[in-house]
């Protein structure tokens, strides 16, 4: 599933990850390549069925157009390795940035602030 959703920009089927209700303090990183890609504070329930976070960690997410299903989307990819993550809405929370990022939870691994270096 990893391989799929990461390089070959599959979708999770929705309420499948353990990271929709994972509330813990840490930052979510990419699953292929470790790189920090979003920080907890940041997350909210979109009630979507996928981890949401209004804004990724500075410089780590690239936004790219995606017509998969006949429209553009703004696709979400990893800066570093190129992973899909997910894709960008409008419909995030309206008193932060409006945005959510809604992310396939198999293309993130958390890391718990306890554990950060």
């Amino acid at each position: 599933m990893q391989y799929y959703v990461l390089r070959e920009a599959g979708t999770e089927r929705a309420f499948s990850s353990p990271l929709n209700k994972n509330e813990e303090k840490g930052i979510d990183v990419c699953a292929a390549c470790k790189t920090a890609l979003y920080d907890a504070l940041h997350k909210f329930d979109s009630k979507s069925g996928w981890p949401s976070f209004d804004r990724a960690i500075k410089g780590s997410v690239e936004l790219d157009v995606d017509y998969k299903i006949g429209y553009a989307r703004t696709e979400l990819k990893c800066n570093t390795c190129g992973g899909h993550l997910g894709h960008s809405f409008d419909d995030g929370p309206k008193e932060t940035t409006g945005k959510r990022h809604c992310i396939n939870g198999v293309a993130l691994e958390f890391v718990p602030e306890k554990k950060q270096p």
